[in-house]
């Protein structure tokens, strides 16, 4: 079982990558920072550039993972993306999401549940 928070979330990030990776998506970047924060992972799925925010959480914790995102944080996101794009000379017209990957780790430290939500936050 992850001890700390941290390692909870990097279990998480790559128990993401994996499912990413298995699902026939490209990653192309771990968190990525900036100076307004980070993105867990962007991908690429054809010629679609993925944000993916990992929420990783214990079973039976007092929130879900999906319901842990506060409209700061989405909107940071959306933030996030815009500053990736512009860093990675991407043209304003390639086509991008922002997904929510969240997952549920039982007390042995295995994933419960894993889900993975497109399009999680509009204007993505």
């Amino acid at each position: 079982m992850p001890s700390t928070r941290r390692d909870l979330g990097d279990f998480g990030e790559s128990a993401a990558r994996s499912h990413l990776i298995r699902a026939g998506y490209t990653v192309l970047d771990s968190n990525w920072r900036c100076r307004i924060g980070e993105i867990d992972l962007v991908a690429q799925q054809g010629g679609q550039i993925v944000f993916v925010e990992v929420r990783t959480r214990r079973v039976g914790g007092p929130v879900p993972p999906e319901e842990s995102l506060s409209p700061a944080k989405l909107r940071r996101l959306l933030n996030l993306a815009d500053a990736y794009m512009i860093e990675a000379n991407l043209p304003s017209h390639t086509p991008c999401r922002i997904d929510l990957i969240a997952i549920d780790v039982d007390r042995a430290g295995r994933i419960a549940r894993l889900e993975h939500v497109l399009n999680a936050v509009e204007g993505g």
